[in-house]
């Protein structure tokens, strides 16, 4: 099974969490401070990181930031006692794949560590089957994280970037904000939706605000 390292300060909650996770046949590290969950998840061969917020020496959004700068790919789970949509948006901006506010139950965590896991292995296996997406005089350049609008570079994150090429790769077809919910964060949080509705303005924003349609009650469309 997966190598899952495990970020928690407060010493009750990560003894719940490492006791789910090695239930389910997984192999845990558990580290109680940021710099310590920076050199675990940089040095070890470790599959998915349950990271805390709150951490001591230096807090979640700092390791997952240093993380992406230095472009490991490894799945991060956040976990936070703040649960605010701001919040949300910032940890997933900064590259997290997961958020999960606390309190929560250890079932829900185990599902999505899962799905993460699932996903990653299949992004894996699938390589570099789709190199480049064209789309409307937008393109994706998969390998290489690259974007351009009409020939210009253009600046997306790394959840953007996923956004974009989940609603490219279905130009013309509807997808609706469950859908995306699920696709691009994994979760279906029906009062977390106006997330997706945050992202979609920044590729506007970005992209051209022609590009993305709402198509009202259902979701969102690329246009080709």
């Amino acid at each position: 099974m997966a190598h899952i390292l495990i970020a928690e300060d407060e010493e009750g909650i990560a003894r719940v969490i490492d006791r789910g996770l090695r239930g389910d046949g997984h192999r845990t590290t558990l580290v109680s401070d940021g710099i310590a969950a920076l050199e675990a998840a940089t040095a070890a061969d470790v599959d998915l990181v349950v990271l805390d917020v709150g951490l001591p020496k230096m807090d979640g959004f700092t390791v997952l930031r240093m993380l992406r700068t230095m472009d490991e790919p490894v799945p991060v789970i956040m976990c936070t006692a703040r649960d605010s949509v701001e919040d949300t948006v910032h940890g997933l901006e900064s590259g997290a794949e997961d958020y999960l506010p606390k309190p929560f139950r250890v079932e829900e965590l185990r599902a999505r560590v899962k799905l993460r896991l699932r996903q990653h292995a299949e992004a894996q296996r699938a390589g570099g089957s789709e190199d480049v997406l064209d789309v409307g005089g937008v393109r994706l350049d998969i390998p290489a994280r690259t974007v351009t609008v009409e020939g210009r570079p253009a600046e997306l994150s790394a959840r953007e970037f996923t956004l974009a090429r989940e609603l490219m790769d279905h130009a013309g077809q509807v997808l609706s904000r469950d859908q995306l919910l699920d696709r691009v964060w994994g979760f279906e949080v029906t009062g977390n939706s106006n997330v997706v509705d945050v992202y979609i303005r920044y590729l506007r924003a970005k992209l051209g605000a022609d590009r993305i349609s709402t198509v009202r009650g259902v979701g969102y469309r690329f246009e080709r």
